[in-house]
């Protein structure tokens, strides 16, 4: 058994990095075919059907090619695959999107795919032109495209000092410190199946549990997949036209805004990406930092009700001042990770302000961005606190 696991994944590990992204997004069309059959959709659940066994048997041709091959990758390989798979393999996501829709140009479909396997969320259609089997398969694309990201980042990125690594570590970017050679652990290939191996699971595992508990709490089952594929990939991909329509409140808001805290920063799941020593989560510039942002800029706002009482109303509810300082936690979480997502009283916290463009502070802190190694796009939090220092 053990001999057959290893020459297993020897075989796997002589595969391009892009051909092994390829066939796990082949098989997930799948998931939409199943689906789109199960609502009695089916002439969507052909299109992905098609077009996910079609993948598959390209995959398997391709990989007995490459079976006796030994890989010769150098640190610029793993670089150049990651970008043909947010160039390149968007072609063919958009392939089965773009025949189940049949209204729009195959443009609009790469660039909707684009956005969506980035984490980016940007949303080329609006949701009420979408069935559920093509939402389901933008939510998984960005789900799938957080966990490559994800893995990327521990697996390459990491051991070349580059991505914020460059900022903690000892060598230069895009060169592997002298400490880490020292150290007993796999290189190339074999540390991105390593890395796969153990973040994988924990990605799907938490994924799993955010849809529990909203569907527990009053979501339907799709919407409450894709919040929490979309939480967990920061994609902020979703199938309704906001958080206000989704069902399940503040309680719902609340376990979004907990799982968002997951993209502060890289120590909150993982301690195999540090580069130098470390006092743990606690002594984090990353999640200090980010937590601080969080606590100050809705403080700010709400303050600012009374700061600038001359143009706004004072003669507020307790209920309306909650509001408005709920709303500005849950959106400024949001966009700090690069979720997108705003809250159901955002409108109140905006109107509580009295700003009249504070969607600008919102554009700053989505800019900052998340943690090093984490799903969360931006700058990171990690330069911004380098710069502070500075």
């Amino acid at each position: 058994m053990r001999k057959a696991r290893a020459r297993f994944r020897d075989r796997v590990l002589a595969l391009p990095l892009f051909l092994l992204v390829f066939g796990v997004f082949s098989a997930a069309m799948l998931v939409p075919a199943v689906y789109a059959g199960i609502i009695r959709e089916l002439e969507v659940g052909r299109v992905f059907l098609y077009s996910g066994l079609l993948g598959l048997i390209i995959f398997a041709l391709i990989s007995l090619a490459h079976a006796d091959r030994l890989p010769g990758h150098g640190s610029l390989g793993p670089l150049m695959s990651l970008f043909s798979v947010f160039a390149l393999l968007p072609v063919i996501l958009a392939i089965p999107f773009y025949e189940a829709l049949r209204t729009t140009t195959f443009l609009n479909a790469y660039l909707e795919m684009v956005s969506a396997i980035t984490t980016t969320g940007a949303p080329t259609f609006e949701p009420s032109r979408l069935s559920a089997p093509l939402h389901l398969w933008r939510g998984l694309v960005g789900w799938l495209g957080g966990l490559v990201m994800w893995i990327a980042a521990a697996a390459i990125l990491a051991p070349l000092n580059l991505g914020g690594f460059e900022i903690t570590a000892r060598a230069r970017s895009g060169q592997t410190d002298l400490d880490q050679q020292r150290i007993a652990q796999p290189a190339g290939r074999a540390r991105l199946f390593k890395t796969a191996q153990t973040l994988a699971p924990i990605y799907a595992g938490l994924t799993l549990l955010l849809w529990v508990l909203l569907f527990i709490g009053g979501e339907a089952a799709l919407p409450a997949l894709m919040h929490a594929m979309a939480v967990l990939a920061t994609s902020g991909i979703t199938s309704l036209e906001g958080l206000e329509s989704a069902g399940a409140g503040w309680a719902g808001e609340a376990v979004l805004l907990l799982f968002m805290l997951f993209a502060l920063s890289r120590l909150t799941f993982s301690t195999d990406t540090i580069t130098t020593a470390s006092g743990g989560l606690r002594q984090d510039p990353e999640l200090r930092i980010g937590l601080a942002l969080i606590l100050f800029v809705p403080l700010a706002l709400f303050l600012r009700h009374w700061l600038g009482a001359y143009d706004v109303n004072a003669d507020d509810s307790l209920a309306e001042a909650a509001g408005a300082l709920w709303g500005g936690i849950f959106t400024v979480t949001s966009f700090l990770t690069t979720t997108g997502f705003q809250s159901a009283w955002w409108s109140t916290a905006q109107d509580w302000s009295g700003l009249a463009t504070p969607s600008l502070i919102l554009m700053g802190l989505a800019l900052m961005g998340g943690g090093v190694a984490t799903t969360a796009g931006g700058v990171k939090l990690l330069r911004v606190f380098v710069l502070y220092q500075n």
